[in-house]
């Protein structure tokens, strides 16, 4: 649950800066990358739902790395002003972790056996 509410505020972030007016180019770049993550990781939510290997969680690793690299671009161009933006990014950093831990847990869970009442012969 925590991945789907985290997924749904980076698109509502990107959406923000979408309808932001005159927003700096390179905010939008971050915008974009904060929405592809949100609803990518909503996919690989599902994907690892469905599926169990080692394949989502992998995926969600390289989103995951792409858009913390992005983000930590964005915090550098604009200069860190304060050291509450280290607080910042290491929250960020945080998210994508808790996110990545979800994504790995859910792949990796076992389904129950299915016991049938009919007796063997």
């Amino acid at each position: 649950m925590f991945s789907g509410l985290t997924s749904f505020i980076f698109v509502y972030y990107a959406v923000g800066i979408f309808t932001a007016d005159n927003p700096p180019e390179w905010s939008r770049v971050l915008a974009y990358v904060a929405a592809g993550y949100g609803l990518g990781n909503i996919y690989i939510l599902s994907w690892a739902w469905r599926i169990r290997g080692t394949g989502a969680t992998w995926a969600n690793k390289l989103i995951a790395l792409c858009f913390l690299g992005v983000f930590l671009l964005d915090r550098w161009k604009g200069g860190v002003e304060s050291p509450m933006e280290y607080v910042g990014i290491l929250t960020v950093a945080g998210v994508l972790l808790l996110n990545w831990f979800a994504v790995k847990k859910i792949s990796e869970r076992h389904t129950p056996e299915v016991k049938s009442s009919r007796p063997r012969r």
